[in-house]
């Protein structure tokens, strides 16, 4: 649907893991967010999403990585990865 297709991943334990998809349908669900310009954003599958021309990865990862540990799924000494 959206013409960027971005991998989105955490590392635990010196280990690449994909982001679930429950992860990833949590943050696109707008009404949790408040962010519009993540309205561009389409979960596809564990690790995958799909994104609009607008949305800025630097901003998209922060908020994601924000999200995530706020909602009790990325711990503190644990980092997401990005790559388009």
């Amino acid at each position: 649907m959206f013409s960027r297709k971005i991998r989105v991943e955490y590392e635990a334990d010196g280990q690449r893991h994909p982001a679930p998809l429950k992860w990833l349908d949590s943050f696109s669900m707008r009404n949790f967010t408040n962010a519009p310009i993540f309205d561009e954003t389409l979960p596809v599958a564990d690790g995958t999403i799909e994104i609009g021309a607008r949305v800025p990865l630097a901003e998209l990862k922060s908020a994601m990585e924000d999200w995530f540990r706020r909602k009790g799924y990325l711990p503190k000494d644990t980092s997401l990865m990005i790559t388009e």
